[in-house]
């Protein structure tokens, strides 16, 4: 019988991401089970997405008084109830602590649109194109990295693949482009740490 990997999704937004993950399994090309959708948006449309599968759609939103470190220990224990064997940041904007990711060691794993050392952090598919724009990029692309710490964009990549500007590149055309890349490349890092792990262990 075949162990299919438990996932569980976090996200801020419409989760086109978390989409083409949900779609994956279904398809059977992911050995994998979506099985908590996690916000901390109330309007994010991913968690919309989650509940017409069937999906647990979870919001978690942070309280005025509390800190980053708090929150994420609420976070971490949300999440511990599913036990994951991966957490998937599809689109998560908010920069986990040591509170969460000590609690899932070597099991984080971040989709960033941009290359490894370019654009951490926010907005970085605008700040490719106005590099571009300013002659100082002639591209860039499309990372999934493993979150081994409280770095922004910058643990052990996985897969990542170049995406090319070219002169007449608007920011709508340039976010379709990446976005697309996103799709596939975020399932075949994460087919490839299931198939990996299992590798290991076996």
């Amino acid at each position: 019988m075949t162990n299919r990997s438990r996932l569980v999704v976090l996200v801020s937004g419409s989760g086109s991401n978390l989409q083409a993950v949900l779609d994956a399994c279904a398809q059977g090309v992911l050995e994998a089970d979506v099985c908590a959708v996690v916000s901390n948006r109330a309007d994010a449309f991913a968690l919309e997405r989650a509940r017409q599968k069937g999906i647990p759609a979870l919001l978690l939103e942070k309280l005025k008084e509390e800190d980053r470190e708090s929150y994420d220990r609420r976070l971490a224990d949300l999440i511990g109830t599913y036990h994951p064997d991966w957490v998937i940041l599809a689109g998560w904007m908010r920069i986990l602590t040591a509170s969460f990711i000590g609690r899932f060691p070597n099991r984080v794993i971040n989709l960033h649109p941009a290359l490894p050392g370019m654009f951490p952090g926010t907005h970085a598919i605008e700040r490719a194109l106005q590099a571009f724009q300013d002659g100082q990029v002639e591209h860039t692309g499309v990372m999934v990295h493993l979150v081994p710490d409280e770095g922004v964009d910058c643990g052990p990549v996985i897969l990542q693949q170049v995406v090319p500007i070219s002169p007449a590149e608007t920011l709508s055309s340039l976010e379709e482009r990446i976005h697309a890349v996103e799709h596939v490349l975020l399932v075949a890092a994460i087919k490839q740490v299931i198939v990996d792990n299992q590798f290991v262990e076996g």
